[in-house]
């Protein structure tokens, strides 16, 4: 279709005339008595190039003009004028008309405008192809990136992992090593320290392994209308037994007019369990004195959330470094006891309900974690 034209004018002697000259130039030539016909035909054939009368009855060439870049503003568009209709044909160049010619026409200057328009019709088609390779460049160069920072993550992720392992294999080496002392010596006290050993860091390579089965299957919600204050009395329930044999309270503070939320109940419990084993363990480990440790579990109303929920511990607290990187890949406070893939979890949790977690604490004086979550994930 790039060398076909639509040729609209109200006499059938010129649509005739210049429709020889058209063909001759190596045009295919459709031809139209007025505007209203010429809009019909140009609907079902999108001629690259129309050539119209200005003066024309029912609908001039101007109005004709207006409404073929309405409806394809690449279209060009030649205007035929007469000697005494210049202020149209100018007017016409203002709505964005490629050129005008003036009867009688000369097949020269037909040409010239006929060859401008083609020079138009292929810069666009140039432009377009060069916006595409750069939008393609753009979208390949992005890829890389995306796929260089994936396997940043990846490396960081196996480094920790890494990390976890070597000190689950450590121990394990270490009550082999007992264990070995033990049945070479026929001593018994040997034998049950080297196998204590190795079965806790046998439960911890199994708790790693589920973790880090958790943490995939983390963003499989299963959403539901849940009651808020649900999930943290089954925490309480669960915990209360552990805290209570290390000397620690355990307390509940549950607001009485929350409304019900929707998400899901299993993985909510399992934040604020992790949150909850974490300040036991934050009391557990801090020897200094003062009053009897103490974990709070609370459910609020937040402004502009379903609801809220904190977790805090009058226990040995985090420094600045520790709360920066609290939530990173792998990062534990707890030696060899830790892998860090339980505040792993809990952050990806939260973000997949579209909530927001964050920590305040300070050395020696205890933490605070909250948990905020909308009515609904989607909002």
């Amino acid at each position: 279709m790039e060398k076909s034209i639509l040729l609209v004018d109200d006499e059938e002697g010129i649509r005739k005339v210049l429709g020889i000259a058209l063909a001759d130039m190596g045009y295919h030539v459709r031809t139209a008595e007025n505007g209203v016909e010429a809009l019909r035909i140009f609907k079902d054939e999108r001629h690259p190039i129309v050539m119209t009368d200005i003066k024309m009855p029912e609908m001039d060439g101007i109005e004709l003009l207006r409404r073929l870049k309405k409806v394809s503003p690449d279209t060009e568009v030649i205007m035929v004028t007469g000697h005494g209709d210049m202020d149209l044909a100018i007017k016409s160049v203002k709505y964005e008309a490629t050129d005008f010619v003036t009867k009688p026409i000369n097949a020269e200057v037909l040409e010239i405008a006929l060859n401008r328009a083609q020079e138009r019709i292929a810069m666009r088609r140039k432009i377009n192809e060069y916006t595409q390779n750069l939008e393609q460049l753009v979208r390949d160069k992005t890829q890389k990136l995306l796929a260089a920072e994936r396997l940043a993550a990846v490396g960081q992720t196996v480094a920790g992992l890494s990390h976890a392992i070597k000190n689950i294999t450590g121990g394990l080496k270490g009550g082999a090593f007992v264990l070995e002392k033990g049945i070479e010596l026929s001593d018994q006290k040997y034998l049950m320290q080297g196998w204590e050993m190795i079965r806790g860091n046998v439960d911890k390579i199994t708790n790693l392994s589920m973790d880090l089965l958790n943490y995939a299957k983390a963003t499989d919600l299963n959403i539901q209308h849940c009651d808020p204050k649900q999930p943290a009395q089954e925490v309480i329930d669960l915990m209360r037994p552990r805290a209570q044999k290390l000397g620690i309270e355990l307390v509940s503070d549950f607001s009485k007019n929350l409304s019900p939320c929707q998400f899901d109940s299993d993985l909510i419990c399992r934040c604020l369990l992790n949150l909850v084993t974490n300040a036991i363990d934050a009391c557990r480990n801090d020897d200094a004195e003062g009053p009897a440790k103490m974990v709070t579990v609370r459910t609020k109303k937040s402004r502009g959330w379903g609801v809220e929920y904190q977790v805090l511990d009058n226990g040995c607290g985090m420094n600045a470094t520790t709360k920066k990187n609290i939530f990173k890949r792998f990062f534990s406070t707890k030696g060899s006891e830790g892998t860090g893939i339980g505040l792993m979890i809990t952050k990806k949790i939260i973000d997949v309900h579209n909530g927001v977690i964050k920590v305040e604490s300070e050395e020696g004086a205890g933490s605070k974690f909250f948990i905020k979550l909308p009515k609904k994930p989607d909002e």
